[in-house]
């Protein structure tokens, strides 16, 4: 997957989202309470420094609306639409349980923390800002904060818990299953047991949308029922067999629901429920067409850098498909920002036999997001490097097509070095890492091969290669870490690659000279011969990495580039410059 921050590419944008939340009892945990207002409704003294340090969190973000008009659809598949919107409330109630801070919403004593709780999907704050401030909660004195919900609480208080707790169970570390304690110890059950009462009602929904969809939508129908099933009896490998049959010449919509990325996991290695809807945009096709006959050429080009013991192999996936977002829950929303691109499943046959791909085409094009990111970005680049910078979606767009199909190309996470995939070999955050930075480079380098090519026009290399270098200064700007020390894969893969292309010349900070907004001193200054050589060698090195499974290099590069002095007083300055510009945080509006 790739995330597309707001003021840069394969960015990710911010989103604050409100959603009608209920709960029900479980049959198998203690019953959870049905939340729809606060119990109790205080009004903060106005000197609270727990309400200040929200009110600055909130400031990071800025509203920004997705409106999708769907006033002239037939009405079956108007009942289709509202069918398939239940389904994300109740997607996104089941995620805030798997995150295990549902509870925590009966807490909530004023507007401002309800805000930022749905905005965070969660009380904790996350921005730069809030996440150093420990005041920055929306609840006072963090009751029952900093535990998830896919593991029991006793057990996230020892160190390293995941290894412990893997080696003690593997089962425990299935991507689809929750660990209880009982009787009889500690016990991985999978998620439907964990939480039955919220998978029923989210397959009673999604056979409800099925029954609405015509014969022209087989595909899509045949999809639905297969994943209501598998919110019963956790067979998700089952379901992906019929997603993966739909695609934009026999559906007009695009669905993706279950548990996929793993992110939010403090382990990394459970799926995180959630919900796309979208519609397609048949655009995509004409970058199918010019892009696929090349596949196995990138594949070939991408084994060669990784080198033994990996081997070439046939790939068979599809180049990514084009869908405008309608709405995004759970796992899906993202605190600012949004995912623009994605390969799934991340398990599973399918997931070996290629997967989809998608990406999202119109998120960042509004005119306040559109002259945001200008801004900010013009506060980072040298004059001369911004004037290959541009706004329009189109360099955005291609490089994050190139990301999702590389995350299918090289050592992936099904491939096994000695019978162990990457998170076993490298564990779970650093593999996450390792696979985002792998996707990313090889995005990278194929915009050079393919424009040799001719299958990308060579005046678009330079605006590209300048995109992807706004994406991973927006990266940075989220900081490496979470308030708890989590790693974050996306910015600290960024800032790996801006600290090798300075180290290869391709990138210089000047230090004394004026930014393109005339008025900031210090900027990047980019020297475009000079990324060629400097992305091969990034390549070589990030390929090979994965191919061989060397976890040392891999260490050795996060050492370098992410928690060295120099890099963090650098990315200190990235953090500075992108505070001064709220983020944008999307809410989806459905006009039926």
């Amino acid at each position: 997957m790739v995330e597309h921050p707001p003021n840069s590419e394969v960015l990710v944008l911010w989103l604050a989202f409100l959603v009608a939340c209920g709960g029900s009892a479980e049959k198998t945990e203690p019953a959870e309470p049905v939340v729809t207002e606060p119990v109790v409704e205080v009004e903060p003294p106005e000197t609270d420094p727990r309400l200040e340090a929200v009110r600055k969190e909130l400031a990071q973000g800025r509203r920004t609306v997705i409106t999708t008009d769907f006033t002239t659809l037939s009405d079956s598949d108007k009942k289709f639409v509202r069918e398939m919107l239940l389904v994300g409330d109740a997607i996104q109630t089941l995620y805030e349980k798997q995150k295990g801070v549902f509870d925590v919403r009966r807490q909530l004593a004023d507007d401002e923390s309800r805000e930022l709780f749905e905005r965070n999907a969660g009380p904790a704050c996350v921005t730069t800002v809030g996440a150093e401030d420990p005041n920055c909660y929306a609840v006072a004195g963090k009751p029952g904060l900093a535990t998830s919900g896919l593991y029991a609480s006793t057990l996230q208080i020892e160190e390293n818990f995941c290894r412990k707790l893997e080696g003690s169970n593997p089962k425990t570390m299935d991507p689809f299953h929750a660990t209880v304690k009982r009787k009889e110890g500690v016990v991985a059950v999978p998620y439907p047991e964990r939480w039955p009462m919220d998978h029923e009602k989210i397959a009673k929904g999604l056979t409800a949308a099925a029954s609405h969809l015509g014969e022209d939508e087989a595909a899509q129908k045949a999809y639905l029922l297969a994943a209501a099933t598998a919110f019963g009896d956790n067979e998700w490998f089952v379901a992906d067999e019929a997603w993966a049959k739909v695609n934009q010449q026999n559906s007009k919509w695009y669905v993706r629901v279950g548990p996929d990325e793993v992110y939010f996991d403090p382990c990394n290695r459970h799926g995180g429920y959630h919900l796309t809807f979208a519609v397609v945009n048949a655009g995509g096709l004409v970058w199918q067409e010019k892009l696929d006959p090349h596949k196995q050429g990138m594949e070939k080009e991408l084994a060669a850098l990784a080198g033994p013991p990996y081997r070439e192999r046939q790939v068979g996936f599809d180049l990514p498909e084009f869908i405008e977002i309608i709405a995004n829950y759970g796992d899906a929303r993202k605190t600012h920002g949004a995912t623009v691109g994605q390969s799934l499943p991340n398990w599973g046959p399918v997931a070996d036999a290629g997967g989809r791909t998608v990406a999202m085409t119109n998120l960042f094009q509004d005119p306040a997001s559109l002259a945001s990111r200008k801004e900010t970005i013009s506060s980072l680049l040298c004059p001369a490097t911004m004037k290959s910078w541009t706004a329009e979606p189109e360099p955005f767009l291609i490089t994050t097509v190139l990301h999702e199909a590389a995350h299918n190309l090289g050592p992936q996470s099904t491939y096994l070095i000695g019978g162990k995939n990457d998170e076993q070999i490298f564990g779970g955050p650093l593999a996450a890492m390792m696979e985002e930075l792998k996707a990313q480079t090889a995005a990278l380098y194929l915009t050079e091969e393919l424009a040799s090519k001719g299958a990308i026009d060579a005046d678009m290399v330079i605006p590209m290669h300048t995109a992807d270098l706004g994406w991973a200064l927006g990266q940075i700007a989220k900081g490496s870490y979470t308030a708890e020390g989590r790693n974050k894969p996306y910015p600290q893969l960024a800032a790996i690659q801006v600290g090798w292309l300075i180290d290869n010349n391709a990138l210089t900070w000047l230090a004394q000279a004026k930014a393109a907004n005339g008025t900031d001193v210090g900027c990047f200054e980019s020297t475009t011969s000079a990324w060629p050589k400097a992305v091969d060698s990034m390549a070589l090195e990030v390929l090979s990495i994965k191919g061989s499974g060397d976890v040392e290099r891999a260490r050795a590069l996060k050492a370098k580039y992410v928690d060295a002095p120099e890099q963090k007083a650098m990315h200190a300055t990235v953090i500075e410059r992108f505070q001064r510009t709220p983020e944008p945080s999307f809410v989806y509006d459905v006009k039926l």
